[in-house]
């Protein structure tokens, strides 16, 4: 399951660069266009499973597992690293699965935020909606920004 996840983070330094609005709006489009798959595999995993509570676990550990091992150097991964992937998270991915609109996103963006938190030592992220953020971006000032 999710092999390869570490290529959802392919564009991260691009995507995370000068972010305003319609910035966002379009990244975060590509970013669902091209990144996609991988939602849709964990969503169609947890659809399917009998078991909501443990897919969404397994989930969750596949993703953060996956990542992890695909960045770490010697067992950890650097502090910026980190924080950008955070940031990342919280931008992109989690918005992503909610965007889905499935009755099982908010749980699958449970157990990818527990088991990034236990992953990633010294975490704590939580997530929140796409509108939520995009709301928080402002547009151009008198054109000046």
């Amino acid at each position: 399951m999710l092999q390869n996840i570490e290529l959802i983070f392919t564009d991260m330094e691009l995507m995370m660069r000068k972010l305003k609005k319609l910035s966002y709006e379009a990244n975060m489009k590509r970013f669902r266009e091209e990144q996609g798959h991988f939602i849709d595999e964990m969503v169609g995993f947890v659809k399917d499973s009998d078991n909501k509570d443990e897919a969404v676990s397994e989930v969750g550990r596949a993703f953060a597992d996956g990542v992890f091992d695909a960045f770490n150097k010697k067992g950890k991964i650097s502090g910026r690293k980190q924080a950008d992937m955070n940031f990342f998270m919280i931008y992109y991915v989690f918005p992503a699965i909610l965007l889905t609109e499935d009755e099982h996103a908010e749980k699958i963006c449970d157990g990818v935020r527990d088991a990034w938190n236990a992953k990633f030592k010294d975490t704590n992220i939580n997530y929140t909606t796409y509108e939520k953020l995009h709301s928080t971006f402002r547009n151009k000032i008198l054109g000046l920004f």
